[in-house]
């Protein structure tokens, strides 16, 4: 703690005399970048970003500091969800989401945001939606008109005319040709430049079927190696990270030859795939809490038969992937694919991360350190340290030696100010 106090006095003496002051403390903080417990930490924020942590028992609390107390609870990073659709409702599936208007889902974004909030995730990437609503939402948060975490946002979704990110629940006198369809590499490029123009950060596409798309072999690779390759160049040229949805082996190894940074879902990857996602660095985000409530759920909230079917079918098949994914060393994020299953359960998912091989601290690094980095914001998010926002989270009890409590934060703070 030494070092932190020598750096944490330092930089307290060049913070102007107008700039705004935190004090954090609880009795323990989670250091995920070692992986060790600190004791007592006084973590300093300055106009939102750390500029030191100390040793609480060292420092005397007074002036213009505001000092946020968290007794004796255990303090760790604000997490990240690597896969959350921000205005999407679990409770509303299959045809039942024809009732509402447009804007609906817009607002209830809000309120989504804010229960994601309040269960710790400060920071997370909204991987689709509609009528670019997410970048609307994180412009409204990030303006401070609404609460919620920081939304990495990718507008709509890319994929191949009849597939997962097309909509095949209407009849061809009703069709249209949604925002995000391609069919060629060159509309591929194009594409990725118009949802750049209005606020994609990330750009997220359709490798393979999917669960909740009717008419489509889950597995069935939908994107061409061409097409994921010019989108992947593309992107990369924009300074602009791509999420793949894939489900089955061949769409997700295409997606990895093509360079696509994160793998979602990654259901049926076969050992020769995984040992290809180790070699090339490529992160896997698997959503492996959300078969529970699926399977639970049934078709009570409207979702169709053939989805559940296809559910059925790949639920403990990714769960098993995942346990053979990080005993080859896959570089893993934790993405929930909240939406799917209620928002504010997100936390919910690092039981099942322990559960299938993961170490306690593996499973924090999944939605802190690790997620930052395959975020591209390491120097932003993802660890309680000097330079990083003062995104914090405290919960009860040891999360290295019980997980589960991460299911119940009881204290979050965004940029240095106390949200919850």
């Amino acid at each position: 703690m030494i070092k932190y106090l020598g750096a944490a006095i330092a930089l307290l003496a060049a913070v102007p005399a107008s700039a705004e002051t935190v004090i954090v403390t609880a009795d323990r903080m989670i250091d995920v970048l070692s992986g060790k417990m600190v004791d007592h930490p006084a973590v300093t924020i300055v106009d939102g970003r750390i500029t030191g942590i100390a040793d609480a028992r060292t420092i005397k609390f007074g002036g213009d500091v505001k000092h946020i107390d968290l007794g004796g609870k255990t303090i760790l990073p604000g997490l990240i969800d690597m896969h959350v659709h921000l205005t999407s409702l679990a409770e509303i599936g299959g045809y039942r989401g024809l009732q509402y208007t447009d804007s609906f889902w817009s607002a209830v974004g809000v309120g989504n945001a804010k229960k994601t909030l309040d269960a710790g995730f400060t920071s997370v990437r909204n991987v689709g939606s509609s009528d670019f609503q997410d970048v609307g939402l994180r412009e409204a948060i990030d303006g401070g008109w609404v609460q919620g975490p920081r939304i990495t946002t990718a507008g709509y979704a890319i994929g191949a005319t009849g597939g997962h990110c097309d909509n095949n629940s209407l009849p061809p006198s009703l069709d249209r040709k949604e925002a995000g369809v391609i069919n060629s590499p060159e509309e591929a490029r194009a594409k990725i430049r118009w949802l750049h123009k209005y606020g994609a950060q990330v750009i997220k596409i359709c490798a393979t079927g999917g669960v909740f798309s009717l008419g489509d072999s889950v597995g069935g690779q939908q994107l061409t190696l061409e097409e994921m390759k010019a989108i992947a160049d593309e992107a990369h040229m924009l300074h602009l990270r791509v999420a793949a949805h894939a489900h089955g082996d061949e769409g997700i190894r295409t997606a990895i030859l093509a360079g696509i940074d994160t793998i979602e879902h990654c259901s049926l990857a076969s050992d020769e795939t995984i040992k290809l996602a180790a070699q090339r660095k490529t992160w896997f985000s698997m959503d492996i809490y959300n078969d529970d409530y699926i399977l639970a759920t049934g078709t009570a909230n409207g979702t169709e038969q053939e989805s559940l079917d296809k559910e059925k079918m790949i639920g403990l098949k990714q769960r098993q992937t995942f346990q053979r994914a990080v005993r080859a060393g896959v570089r893993m994020v934790f993405g929930s694919d909240a939406g799917v299953y209620p928002h504010g359960d997100n936390g919910k998912q690092f039981a099942k991360m322990v559960e299938w091989g993961m170490t306690p601290i593996q499973a924090i690094r999944a939605a802190t350190s690790d997620a930052a980095e395959a975020l591209g914001k390491p120097e932003d998010v993802g660890a309680i340290a000097v330079g990083r926002y003062g995104d914090i989270v405290a919960v009860d009890g040891n999360p290295l030696t019980d997980v589960r409590v991460l299911e119940r934060v009881s204290a979050v703070i965004k940029g240095g100010v106390q949200v919850k």
